[in-house]
């Protein structure tokens, strides 16, 4: 019976840096992944990530072969194509990765700091006794061999699958399905275009309703002349398949006319606000099983990193006083609320008002400039948007009887700030949780009833 202090199930950004902070500090870790180690790195999405989470990090920007673009900012265009946004600011300035080859740095790291890597093996279900985690049971992909392995603690950085977190008891109140509204489907390929001329400078991004329903399309470049395609729809009702309207809307345009596809692939991903609790007796949740990612956009590299940052961190902690229960383990919820939660919650709310939009209500809210350049520079950054009207402005739009658009946004404006002025308050310990939890469900009640009816 092999024993660690600590093992992390999936080596992505999260899984990477929970296992890097924990062994660094001496602890004896596992970093399990059913990839080989060669593929760890490897996956489907949109490659870009903010400089601002590296800074806050401490850790090294990508260079060399793990950078394909430095990027300035993004374009976003309205559903006619009539008004483009030029976003630039600190919080926009970031990169677009070799996702492959900063995932192996990342990996690298941790390694280095002491982990042990066990590839090629998939995690079927954690262990639990007397209602803690104490371990996970594992197949060995290549042997078919079972394996069990013990531990005082395990992450669960599984991605979007969350492999661990959905198998977990009810008492431990961490919420174990995510509702399939909250996430997107999504299809992207890489393409190496004829003409270098046509690659962006910038980060586009192209909303419309018509073709991407509760989603965007995106062209973010690469180095050479190979960008990054891709379209992603929310998971409401009949949603559209996301690759054929790909190919039948973006991929059917002059610029990729005689395109080489490199590679393509489909995957899903969660954008909502952050599970309302991370963490149970011997058990924390980190990534995209956290739903550790931009509701706008869907980008969870940074929010990742710094999700299995803060949780390898309480880690160390809690071996110190010698207690991994959730109520030790619960400085990490608080954590990352502070971190990033509640701006995540605030964008949350700024989504499903993207979501109750008419591309006619975008078209006109963008031209009127209802929404600036500098709102959507604070909204990326989960700060709140200023919604101020001019005599001028409410003429025109009563002109053009799209004075509901001018309500909902103040209405939107004003729930982001109580949502956010909410989880400022989220409990400092697992014992007021479940009130606190059953008020935030029905705020968001709120939130979506007030949005969809105006």
């Amino acid at each position: 019976m092999e024993r660690f202090d600590v093992i992390v199930v999936g080596a992505g950004t999260a899984g990477c840096m929970a296992a890097k902070t924990v062994a660094e500090a001496g602890l004896k870790v596992c970093l399990v992944e059913r990839k080989t180690v060669e593929e760890i790195g490897e996956k489907v999405c949109g490659d870009a990530v903010g400089k601002h989470h590296f800074e806050n990090l401490g850790l090294n920007p990508p260079k060399n072969m793990e950078l394909e673009k430095e990027i300035p900012g993004i374009k976003v265009y309205s559903p006619n194509l009539e008004t483009v946004f030029t976003v630039q600011g600190e919080g926009l300035h970031g990169y677009v990765l070799n996702r492959r080859n900063f995932g192996q740095r990342l990996l690298k790291e941790a390694i280095d700091a002491g982990a042990n890597l066990l590839e090629s093996t998939l995690c079927i279900e954690p262990t639990i006794e007397k209602n803690f985690v104490n371990g996970v049971l594992l197949k060995h992909l290549k042997t078919d061999k079972l394996i069990h392995l013990f531990s005082n603690v395990v992450v669960d950085a599984t991605g979007i699958s969350a492999v661990l977190r959905n198998k977990l008891p009810e008492e431990m109140m961490v919420p174990r399905k995510i509702d399939r509204k909250d996430i997107e489907a999504c299809y992207r390929e890489i393409r190496q275009l004829k003409n270098e001329a046509e690659v962006p400078e910038m980060c586009e991004i192209y909303l419309n309703n018509q073709v991407a329903p509760g989603g965007y399309v995106w062209i973010f470049p690469k180095a050479g002349s190979k960008v990054n395609v891709g379209l992603g729809v929310a998971m409401r009702g009949n949603f559209p398949n996301p690759k054929k309207r790909l190919y039948h809307n973006i991929l059917s345009k002059p610029m990729f006319e005689n395109s080489l596809l490199l590679s393509g692939g489909a995957w899903t991903v969660p954008t909502r606000r952050p599970l309302d609790n991370m963490v149970g007796n011997g058990i924390l949740i980190a990534g995209d099983a956290a739903c550790q990612v931009s509701p706008i956009h869907g980008g969870g590299i940074g929010p990742s990193m710094m999700g299995g940052c803060l949780a390898g961190k309480t880690i160390i902690e809690a071996f110190e006083k010698g207690d991994v229960s959730q109520k030790t383990l619960w400085q990490y919820n608080l954590r990352y609320m502070e971190y990033y939660g509640i701006k995540q919650a605030g964008l949350d709310v700024f989504r499903i008002f993207l979501l109750s939009c008419l591309d006619e209500d975008l078209n006109y809210g963008m031209k009127y400039r209802l929404i600036t350049e500098k709102d959507l520079l604070e909204a990326s950054m989960g700060n709140e948007i200023q919604v101020r009207f001019s005599d001028a402005t409410m003429r025109i739009f009563r002109g053009i009887r799209r004075v509901s658009l001018l309500n909902k946004l103040r209405i939107t404006a004003s729930l982001m700030r109580k949502v956010r002025d909410w989880y400022r308050k989220y409990p400092t310990s697992p014992k007021g949780f479940k009130k606190w939890r059953k008020e935030t469900q029905a705020l968001f009640e709120v939130v979506e009833q007030k949005l969809s009816q105006q």
